[in-house]
């Protein structure tokens, strides 16, 4: 798939995916979602990446949704282009590296969803500010709601989206939304040790932790611990796991297999 709104690189076993609409603000809009999708499902479905980077081009991170792809559309054309954002947020929980978004600038609406999704989250600590802002143009932050709940809890979660307000990275961190804030020419460097301390790991293990993290976020506790078990139990079968172990027997690091 030929890509017009995204740029991709791997380099490393790092995979960098680059929203490259800088004249729309980063504007999501189903072609680019689209992009996003089969990029991920491609690194995914391949080895070749272990860890991705989400970033922006121009000043802004990511300000949402398109609003020309959104004004005068029938419910059943908006209905489309947000069934084409679900799939895009599911794959990005589905494929089995790790994603770092690199925050620089504004990620708002869509794009505080998109921030949110990620894994995980490095910003810049002047540039980069966070809010579901639809309430400021007349319009609820519904699917942004589903990634921010879950990050921030119900009561902070609540008061961004009655206010519409942009809150700075530290505000973010304080409320769990991102995991690092860094000084902001420092960005690319510290986002990118982020990434390669995490590519140090076993690609099939970072595939597995992902995945029981959000197998068992929404289960009951009793659920979580006997699907947590039966993870345990075929883990522990795995190559990477029996040469680890091995490893920490003899005393020596572990030399996992290049998948």
């Amino acid at each position: 798939m030929a890509y017009q709104y995204i740029l991709n690189e791997v380099k490393d076993r790092i995979g960098t995916l680059t929203l490259n609409r800088p004249d729309k603000m980063n504007g999501l809009g189903k072609d680019m979602e689209d992009e996003i999708t089969d990029c991920l499902q491609t690194w995914g479905e391949g080895r070749e990446v272990k860890v991705v980077i989400i970033k922006g081009n121009g000043k802004v991170f990511c300000s949402g949704h398109d609003r020309t792809e959104v004004l005068n559309g029938t419910p059943s054309s908006i209905r489309t282009l947000f069934q084409t954002s679900y799939k895009m947020m599911s794959v990005m929980h589905q494929v089995p590296m790790p994603i770092i978004a690199q925050v620089h600038g504004i990620a708002m609406a869509g794009g505080c969803h998109l921030a949110a999704a990620c894994d995980l989250v490095v910003a810049a600590e002047n540039g980069a500010q966070f809010g579901m802002t639809g309430l400021k143009i007349g319009y609820n932050c519904s699917t942004p709601t589903v990634a921010v709940s879950r990050a921030v809890g119900q009561k902070k979660c609540l008061e961004m989206l009655f206010t519409g307000n942009l809150y700075s990275a530290q505000e973010a961190l304080k409320m769990g939304l991102i995991n690092r804030v860094v000084p902001d020419d420092k960005l690319e460097e510290e986002t990118w040790a982020f990434a390669r301390q995490i590519a140090k790991g076993s690609r099939v293990v970072l595939g597995v932790s992902k995945q029981v993290y959000y197998g068992q976020i929404d289960m009951t506790e009793d659920q979580a611990y006997r699907y947590a078990k039966e993870m345990m139990a075929i883990g522990a079968l795995l190559p990477d796991a029996v040469e680890g172990f091995t490893a920490a027997i003899e005393r020596r690091e572990p030399n996992f297999p290049e998948e």
